[in-house]
C-alpha cells in the first residue's frame, strides 16, 4: 500500500508538475483502484494523507472568512517596453545607493526572477510541521474564503510534505499560488459536459475558480485542477539570500512551482525572456497572460518594501492584448442604478484571449459615434486578462448595405420616461425616473451584496421579481416584507420565503461601513464608505456635513465631496433612510476597544450563535483587536461554540483549547464595558 501510494504521487508530480506523464491515463486508475481496494479490505492501514482520500466531508452552507496573516499583495501592472524600462529604474534608483558597481558602470543591473502569469485564482495553503491544515482563496488580500475541503481535492497539492533541501519542515508555513486548469484537461471537461447536455464552461480560469468555490468538495474533486505555487506568507525561515533559493527549497519539500521560472539579469534578459515565453504561450499546457517580474534578492526586498497594495520589487509585464473579428449582431441599451444608459454591442460569440466574448461595452453615445459602430458590422474586439471586452475599430472595407446606424434612445427602454444627458458636456445619458424599474432592481441587487448588507437570497432574478410586482419600490420596502407577500409570488415556496425574511432580518445589524456603502452614493465604494463611517460616526451627521466639512476627509475630493453633499440634501433619500432606520436597520460604527481579554488573541467560530451572526461576531472580535481564524490549532487562544458546533469544537477538545459557549463569549465582549449587537 505504501508503494502504491509513493507511486501514485510520483506519478500526480509528472503529470501535473513536470507536464511529462509517464503511464498512461489507464495506468494511472489501474493504481488507484488497487490502491483503493486494498484500503477497503485494510482499512486500519488507510492513512488520511492517502491519494485516494482527496475529498474532505461536506462543506457548510456559506464558507468562512480567513485572515491572512500577511496580506496577499496584488501586482501592478507594466504594458510595454517604456513601462518596463521605468519599472527597473525605480528599482535600481531605489536600490543604487546599496548596490555595488563594476567601475566605470553608473548603471549596474538588478537580478530578476521571470515567472509564466497564471490566468487563475489566487491561494494560500498552511502547513502545520508538515501537515496540510487549511486553505483559503485571496479575497480581498486581508481575508480569504476558507477552501481547505476543496484544495484537498487538488491532485497536486500535498497533504504531507517530505524533508528535503537545506531547511527542516517549519512548524507553519503559508505558502501562495495559483490554481488553475490545463487546457487538455478544460477541453475534455467540456467535452463531458457537452455529452450530457450541460452548459458548456466558457474559460480555463472562470472554470477553475468556480470550481474551488463549490460548496461541496465531491464536485470540486470531479473538476481537474492544478496548482502552481509562488511565493510565502508568514513563515520563520533561514535566511535565504535569493527569491530562486526559496524556491528551490519550496520545491524540495514536495510542494509544486512552476518549471518554466527562470532567473534573468537586468532589462535585456527580462526582454529576452518576455519575447521567449509570448512566443511559447499557446504551446505551454496552460493559460498565461504575461509574464512575472521579481527582484530576486531577499534583502532588496525588504528594502524596498511597498506601495499601496502592490510590492515596490515586483510587476506583472503583460502580454499585448489579442483581438478577433466578429460582427455586432445588434445594441441594446441596459439601465444602470444611477439611471445611466450604456449601449452594448451584442457579438457574434468570438474566442479573444481565452475567453468566448459575446458582447462589449460601448461605453456611451458619443463613443458609439466616434466608433461608427453600426449593426451588422464587422470589427475587432480586443480583450486583455480581465478588461472588458472592447470593439477596437470596424472594418469598413466589410460594411454591408445591410448596415444601420444606432440610434440612441430618446426615452428609457425599461419605463418610458424622458433621458437626459448629464449637463456641462457630459457623455453619461440617464432616465429621469427616479422610479424606474431598471434603476430600482439595479440597486436592490448592490444594496443586497456581499460587501454591502450581504441579504442572502436576494439575487438577480429575485430582485427582478421584487421589482416586477411591485412588491419593492425602493429598498427600504424589503423591511415591510412578510411572509403572505412572498409565498403569493409566482415559485416561490414557504421555506425560500422564510429564508429570504431570514436573512433581511439579519440584515438590520450591520456597521455605518455597509450601510453607507449599500445606499449607491455615487463615486462611494467600500473604502470609501469605511472613512466616513471612521471620520462622522453617525449616519445623521451626514445630513448637515457641508461640501467644505466632506472634502477635509481623507481621500474625498472635492467632485465625491460635491456628489455625497447632493445625496443627503435628497429628501427622498433621507426618507428612504428614515424608513431603513424606522424599519429596525441599526448601523453601527463601532471604534476599535482599548484593553481587552481579546487583543493579540487568535479565536475560531464554530456553529451557529442565537444572538450574533458570524459576520458580526468576527467584526466584535476584531475591534477588540483580536483576530478570527478558520481553523484550529494549538496556537488558537479561544473556540467560540454555538449550537450544532462539529469537528473544530471535536479538535479543539483534543488539543486542549479553551471553549467558550454562546453566552460566556458575549460576557467576554462585554468586560470591556461596550455591549455588543
Amino acid at each position: 500500500m505504501e508503494a502504491l501510494r509513493q507511486a501514485i504521487e510520483h506519478h500526480n508530480h509528472r503529470y501535473y508538475n513536470l507536464d511529462d506523464p509517464e503511464v498512461t491515463d489507464a495506468e494511472y486508475d489501474r493504481l488507484m483502484r488497487e490502491l483503493e481496494a486494498l484500503e477497503r479490505e485494510h482499512p486500519e492501514l488507510a492513512r488520511d494523507e492517502s491519494p485516494t482520500r482527496r475529498v474532505a466531508g461536506t462543506a457548510a452552507a456559506r464558507f468562512q472568512q480567513v485572515p491572512h496573516r500577511q496580506p496577499m499583495l496584488s501586482l501592478g501592472n507594466v504594458f510595454d517596453d517604456q513601462e518596463l524600462t521605468e519599472f527597473d529604474e525605480r528599482v535600481r534608483k531605489l536600490l543604487g545607493k546599496d548596490l555595488s558597481r563594476a567601475p566605470g558602470d553608473a548603471s549596474p543591473s538588478v537580478h530578476y526572477m521571470a515567472e509564466p502569469k497564471l490566468d487563475g485564482l489566487a491561494v494560500e495553503l498552511v502547513y502545520e510541521n508538515g501537515k496540510f491544515v487549511q486553505g483559503s482563496t485571496r479575497g480581498d488580500g486581508s481575508v480569504g474564503e476558507d477552501v481547505t475541503g476543496n484544495l484537498r481535492t487538488v491532485r497536486n497539492v500535498p497533504l504531507v510534505l517530505k524533508a528535503g533541501g537545506p531547511a527542516p519542515l517549519p512548524a507553519r508555513l503559508e505558502v501562495r499560488g495559483e490554481v488553475f486548469i490545463r487546457k487538455a484537461d478544460f477541453a475534455k471537461m467540456n467535452e463531458r459536459r457537452e455529452e450530457a447536455g450541460e452548459p458548456l464552461f466558457v474559460n480555463p480560469r472562470n472554470a477553475a475558480a468556480g470550481s474551488l468555490r463549490q460548496l461541496d468538495p465531491r464536485e470540486t474533486a470531479s473538476r481537474p485542477l492544478s496548482v502552481f505555487l509562488y511565493e510565502v506568507g508568514e513563515w520563520v525561515a533561514p535566511p535565504f539570500a535569493t527569491h530562486a533559493a526559496k524556491l528551490a527549497q519550496l520545491a524540495a519539500w514536495g510542494l509544486p512551482i512552476n518549471p518554466q521560472n527562470l532567473e534573468v539579469d537586468g532589462l535585456e534578459g527580462i526582454r529576452a525572456e518576455y519575447q521567449r515565453l509570448m512566443a511559447d504561450r499557446h504551446a505551454l499546457p496552460y493559460e498565461i497572460d504575461g509574464m512575472v517580474i521579481k527582484v530576486d534578492g531577499e534583502d532588496a526586498r525588504r528594502r524596498l518594501g511597498q506601495v499601496s497594495k502592490s510590492p515596490r520589487w515586483a510587476t506583472a509585464y503583460k502580454f499585448p492584448p489579442e483581438e478577433a473579428e466578429t460582427v455586432v449582431e445588434r445594441i441594446d441599451i441596459q439601465v444602470g442604478r444611477t439611471g445611466a444608459l450604456t449601449p452594448v454591442a451584442i457579438l457574434r460569440p468570438v474566442h479573444v484571449g481565452g475567453v468566448t466574448v459575446s458582447n462589449a461595452t460601448l461605453h456611451n453615445e458619443d463613443m458609439v459615434k466616434k466608433k461608427d459602430v453600426q449593426v451588422g458590422d464587422h470589427v475587432f474586439v480586443r480583450r486583455a486578462g480581465d478588461v472588458i471586452p472592447e470593439i477596437v475599430k470596424v472594418i469598413l472595407s466589410k460594411r454591408s448595405e445591410d448596415a444601420r446606424a444606432f440610434v440612441f434612445p430618446t426615452a428609457c427602454p425599461r419605463c418610458g420616461a424622458q433621458v437626459m444627458r448629464d449637463g456641462d458636456g457630459g457623455a453619461v445619458i440617464r432616465c429621469t425616473n427616479l422610479s424606474c424599474p431598471a434603476q430600482a432592481e439595479a440597486h436592490l441587487r448592490h444594496f443586497a451584496s456581499r460587501t454591502a448588507m450581504d441579504i442572502e437570497g436576494l439575487g438577480e432574478k429575485m430582485c427582478e421579481h421584487l421589482v416586477g410586482t411591485g412588491l419593492v419600490k425602493n429598498v427600504a420596502d424589503l423591511y415591510a416584507l412578510d411572509l403572505a407577500a412572498l409565498t403569493a409570488l409566482e415559485r416561490m415556496g414557504e421555506k425560500s420565503a422564510e429564508n429570504l425574511l431570514a436573512g433581511i432580518e439579519r440584515s438590520k445589524t450591520t456597521t455605518l461601513r455597509r450601510f453607507l456603502h449599500a445606499l449607491g452614493i455615487r463615486h462611494v465604494g467600500d473604502s470609501t464608505a469605511k472613512t466616513l463611517a471612521d471620520h462622522f460616526r453617525d449616519i445623521h451627521a451626514l445630513f448637515s456635513a457641508s461640501v467644505e466639512d466632506l472634502s477635509r476627509v481623507k481621500d474625498v475630493g472635492e467632485e465625491m465631496a460635491s456628489a455625497i453633499h447632493a445625496f443627503f440634501s435628497e429628501p427622498r433619500n433621507r426618507e428612504t433612510i428614515g424608513l431603513l432606520l424606522s424599519h429596525g436597520v441599526t448601523p453601527e460604527a463601532p471604534a476599535k476597544v482599548e484593553g481587552t481579554a481579546l487583543r493579540g488573541k487568535t479565536v475560531v467560530l464554530t456553529g451557529t450563535m442565537t444572538r450574533l451572526t458570524r459576520e458580526q461576531a468576527k467584526e466584535e472580535v476584531e475591534r477588540r483587536g483580536g483576530k478570527v481564524s478558520g481553523s484550529v490549532s494549538k496556537k488558537t487562544d479561544f473556540v467560540v461554540a454555538g449550537e450544532d458546533a462539529g469537528s473544530k469544537l471535536k479538535k479543539a477538545t483534543e488539543l486542549g483549547v479553551k471553549i467558550l459557549e454562546e453566552e460566556a463569549f458575549l460576557a467576554l465582549l462585554g468586560q470591556d464595558g461596550s455591549s455588543s449587537p
